[in-house]
């Protein structure tokens, strides 16, 4: 088993560092929801599915992402509170090699 730090702020602005698992397959938005970093609810409604942007995060620290896909682009078009930096947590997958990443959760949609 293989767990890497990653460092997320969340809507409140308080600074959390988690250990995510990496063998199971896990994104960021389910990592934020297994440490209840933000209210039941209010991340990841579509369920990981890159259809709502609820689980929108700006990423601070300068890892290797992948590729947004097609739905994600379009979903985040769409969203509000969009950075160069946005990204869906339910699109960024936990894999070593994003051990460190940083994170900072986007405002809820009103």
């Amino acid at each position: 088993m293989s767990d890497i730090k990653i460092k997320i702020t969340d809507r409140d602005g308080v600074l959390h560092e988690v250990d995510a698992p990496t063998d199971m397959n896990m994104n960021l938005m389910e990592v934020v929801r297994s440490y209840e970093l933000a209210p039941e609810g209010t991340i990841g409604i579509c369920g990981g599915m890159a259809m709502c942007a609820s689980c929108q995060c700006y990423v601070k620290s300068d890892h290797e992402l992948p590729e947004k896909s097609d739905d994600e682009d379009a979903m985040l078009a769409e969203a509000f509170f969009v950075e160069e930096n946005s990204r869906l947590g339910c699109q960024i997958h936990m894999t070593e090699n994003l051990d460190g990443l940083e994170v900072e959760l986007a405002p809820e949609e009103g």
